[in-house]
């Protein structure tokens, strides 16, 4: 990546607790915040758009739930005349925790100036990670009533880095970077609470039609989806951990993970539990390993190599009592089965329900067959699970799939995870939310 954004790195990872410099330029003070977010066919990533720069320009990014902030491709067609770069020693380089200083060797342009601090902007798809320019310029999104989208807000000194083209490569076609969204203080739920001092909340609620839009949600509820039904009502609360030890691409000693991480107890497989190595369900304090994640960047829920053996053993199992014969694997998915004893159901394919068990007994994330099952053809579906091999750096990483049709609430303030399990049961779905109608 021969690029003058390499000559800025982050050198030091202390966060400093002061108040953010984002600031809304406006009388107007929206509750909460939305954004719509599609599903791209041929990478299975989720995109969002926003809009940047004076004048404002539209631009998609990849929806990353754990991704440490905002990055865009700043060497191509970059042009906007509210762009400011951070410069050293500044309280955006500590709010964004970086303290590196570096110098541009030619001319000023965005991503490229003196007596700047820098960020890593990390493409957590290709696990890619390079040095950026941390910068701040305008992004204006659309208010909501919860209902429908309202007026246009805007922030006008958004905090950001600006990435090299090269960072791009695995996106989705036409995207200009990565919305972070995870722990950080300059996230955008971080950046929109604190622009517009609602509560420190956001959703996501992932469509499964690559041609239906699904919804993002900065602030509380109502999160309303037609026939008038608001999702935030039924949620099933659990608690976020911190891992102490990053999960990025590139990262410094003493680095916490800005991901978000639950404690899955147990796993069962139609009602019984799976027999695991318990070890693994926990984070390693002193190596970051083990644990559960929720992610956007996988398309599926990877599980270490021996859950996954005993998930999809319990589930082939528990499949056969049902007379649903498995048949040879179909590229990633191990786990196929013949669509010929499946019957259909409001809540996706007939087959065993997978729970996800949680602080206790009674508190459990349930997958029906709709978040677990992927049809591959018309005679063929497969479980929706990849092995993710003895050494992974997480044990369960819950993905795209399991979360679609799903609305999940972040609470960063109390830290905590609300999640309804699918919405297909309360006849409705992510893609319901009314876009079309301003208010």
């Amino acid at each position: 990546m021969a690029s003058s954004l390499q000559h800025y790195f982050l050198l030091s990872t202390l966060l400093l607790f002061i108040t953010s410099p984002t600031s809304a330029q406006q009388s107007f003070r929206p509750k909460a915040l939305v954004v719509p977010v599609a599903k791209d066919a041929s990478t299975l990533q989720y995109t969002t758009r926003v809009a940047q720069r004076t004048p404002l320009v539209p631009i998609s990014l990849v929806l990353d739930l754990g991704g440490q902030f905002l990055w865009v491709d700043c060497e191509k067609n970059y042009v906007s005349s509210t762009y400011r770069p951070a410069r050293c020693r500044s309280s955006q380089c500590s709010l964004a925790g970086a303290s590196g200083c570096g110098d541009c060797f030619s001319a000023p342009k965005p991503g490229c100036n003196n007596n700047t601090c820098g960020v890593i902007p990390d493409n957590t798809v290709t696990h890619t990670a390079t040095g950026g320019e941390l910068a701040q310029d305008v992004v204006s999104v659309q208010s909501t009533t919860g209902s429908n989208p309202s007026r246009n807000v805007t922030v006008s000194n958004f905090l950001f880095a600006c990435a090299p083209t090269s960072l791009l490569r695995g996106l989705a076609a036409g995207v200009a970077g990565m919305a972070g969204l995870g722990r950080t203080k300059i996230t955008l739920p971080s950046q929109f609470a604190s622009a517009f001092s609602f509560d420190r909340k956001f959703a996501i609620c992932l469509s499964s039609s690559a041609t239906a839009n699904g919804v993002a949600f900065f602030g509380d509820g109502p999160y309303s989806l037609l026939p008038g039904i608001d999702a935030s009502q039924s949620l099933t609360y659990t608690p976020l951990f911190i891992n102490p030890v990053s999960t990025a691409s590139a990262f410094s000693q003493g680095d916490a993970s800005s991901e978000y991480f639950i404690g899955v107890k147990a796993v069962k497989v139609n009602g019984k539990a799976v027999a695991l190595n318990a070890t693994l369900l926990s984070i390693n304090r002193s190596s970051g390993v083990g644990g559960t994640k929720i992610s956007t960047v996988n398309p599926y829920t990877v599980l270490e190599a021996s859950i996954f053996k005993a998930v999809t053993e319990a589930f082939v199992t528990e499949s056969a009592a049902r007379n649903i014969s498995r048949v040879a694997a179909v590229g990633n998915f191990e786990v196929c089965f013949s669509t010929e004893n499946v019957f259909s159901t409001r809540l996706g394919p007939s087959v065993p329900e997978i729970d996800l068990v949680l602080q206790n007994e009674s508190t459990y994330w349930r997958i029906f067959g709709a978040n677990s099952m992927v049809y591959v053809s018309d005679d063929v579906l497969c479980l929706g699970f990849v092995n993710g091999g003895e050494n992974a750096r997480t044990s369960i990483v819950i993905g795209g799939h399991q979360l679609e049709d799903n609305l999940v609430q972040f609470d960063l303030a109390i830290s905590r995870v609300g999640f309804s399990s699918t919405l297909l049961g309360r006849q409705t779905t992510c893609s319901n939310f009314n876009f079309t109608s301003v208010a």
